[in-house]
């Protein structure tokens, strides 16, 4: 067990600046080095960095979810269709600074390393042992996660791989990642050789693969070249695989260390989901294993979550957000298998046994909707309490990828617990914001790609895709993969 005492005065600051966004209390997150607390931040056995992989690790046993008053299963109420939603708004000028100095520090491979910051001392860097090394005489190389999530923010602003703003840079994105993930192995669950980065130390070991299945589902129909759209298909095709194949009963992945595993859980959730949305070969039943994952902990009677094996690192917006993420997203895809399912439950043409299954699946489907259901309202609820924003008491890429997923979820729930999450989340991100236009973590994840990338991510929430299904017949030979 972990144990986390939190320096009272660090989470107000953050807090305040959430609540507020006192434009004073923005310094403390942006390029000099954040001034000492009054009292040191003490996390229990987290030390400088997780500890490397073993091979002969055992899968992590799977813990029971709390079925306190369980909520009933109702039928939800289908998400809204992209013409449901508001218009996005245009572009600030905290988005184009952001995208203008990332566009700037891409690497000329077309990738992007961390951006500065700490990593973990191996032959890629310098000296031998396992402790941190930081400055200008340690590479950056690019690696792939942090090219996919710098690329997906060029994504969702609008650009195009072929014409108009940052076109170059998108273009030259998009093929370091088709290189270097066809470069990967078919067997092991990674993508890079790139190793011991900040990403995989702090938020899991697979990291890169995750977020390269994510940008891979992004990148459909993007492409302008038709044969570079098939490799698109067929690589996503292979790190699905990779995922499928290591992919636990429980819904983990033996050997994902890192401080707070639990949100490259989230990213994988979200990549599966999106996979699943752009027609890949995603068996239904490792969408459904990532679903108990997800459910691990929570007490379906009042959402609440219970921290399970430290993977949170104690850090409760890390734990929602990651599984109410990974949830949201299951349940847009449920829309039109329901859909189908229902079909085939009210066709005359249907067996009995056909009509029976049909109805066991809706039944599933419900009880995972429910799940998602009760969760958004506690998280709906915990958005408006400065503690639980603050996450560990001043921001990191950590907070900005939780701020995502929250609010990506509360924009397709819509009203008031919307508005005034977007409008708060703004002030705080761009009162966070450097003069350079980057911004950069305080704590764990300082990099300044990532912090970059997933900060205007927050901003373009109203830009995030659509909660809308594809047609079922693109995952028929997936959907005939029953649940164990």
């Amino acid at each position: 067990m972990k144990l986390r005492i939190l320096p009272c005065a660090a989470s107000l600051v953050f807090a305040a600046r959430f609540l507020h966004a006192e434009p004073a209390l923005a310094e403390v997150t942006k390029d000099a080095p954040p001034a000492p607390p009054p009292a040191p931040t003490l996390v229990v056995g987290e030390g400088p960095m997780a500890p490397p992989p073993k091979a002969d690790a055992p899968p992590a046993a799977a813990t029971a979810t709390v079925e306190a008053k369980p909520a009933e299963a109702a039928k939800p109420s289908d998400p809204p269709k992209p013409t449901d939603l508001p218009a996005p708004k245009a572009l600030g000028d905290p988005v184009k600074k952001g995208l203008t100095w990332l566009a700037a520090h891409q690497n000329s491979d077309g990738g992007w390393g961390q951006g500065g910051g700490w990593r973990i001392a191996t032959g890629q860097s310098r000296g031998e042992g396992n402790g941190r090394v930081e400055g200008a005489n340690v590479p950056d190389p690019s690696d792939i996660g942090n090219t996919a999530i710098a690329l997906q923010a060029f994504l969702r602003s609008g650009a195009k791989l072929d014409s108009g703003e940052h076109a170059e840079v998108a273009k030259k994105a998009a093929a370091f990642i088709l290189k270097r993930v066809e470069a990967a192995d078919e067997d092991s669950l990674y993508v890079t050789d790139v190793r011991d980065t900040q990403l995989q130390s702090k938020i899991g070991t697979y990291v890169d693969t995750f977020l390269a299945a994510q940008i891979l589902s992004d990148l459909k129909g993007r492409f302008p070249d038709a044969a570079d759209e098939e490799r698109r298909t067929k690589l996503l095709d292979k790190v699905v695989a990779k995922i499928q194949k290591h992919q636990q009963a429980n819904g983990g992945f033996a050997n994902n260390r890192g401080w707070a595993s639990t949100l490259s859980q989230g990213i994988c959730s979200g990549a599966l989901n999106s996979a699943w949305a752009a027609g890949a070969k995603v068996d239904l039943a490792a969408l459904e294993k990532d679903h108990v994952q997800n459910a691990e902990g929570l007490n379906r009677g009042d959402g609440s979550v219970a921290s399970v094996g430290g993977a949170d690192a104690g850090v409760e917006i890390y734990r929602y957000a990651s599984k109410l993420g990974g949830m949201s997203k299951f349940a847009e895809n449920n829309v039109q298998r329901r859909a189908g399912l229902q079909q085939t439950a009210d066709a005359a043409a249907s067996t009995p046994q056909e009509k029976e299954q049909a109805q066991q699946e809706i039944s599933k489907i419900d009880r995972s909707d429910a799940d998602q259901k009760v969760l958004l309202e506690q998280v709906a609820g915990k958005a408006k309490e400065a503690r639980f924003v603050g996450g560990f008491g001043n921001n990191g890429g950590e907070e900005f990828i939780s701020y995502m997923n929250i609010g990506e979820a509360l924009r397709n729930k819509g009203g008031d617990e919307w508005k005034n999450w977007d409008e708060s989340m703004t002030k705080t991100v761009n009162a966070a914001q450097n003069e350079d236009g980057s911004w950069a973590g305080q704590h764990c994840i300082t990099g300044r790609t990532f912090c970059t990338a997933s900060a205007v991510m927050v901003l373009m929430t109203d830009r995030a895709p659509a909660p809308v299904a594809p047609p079922v017949a693109k995952n028929t030979g997936a959907d005939e993969k029953k649940a164990p």
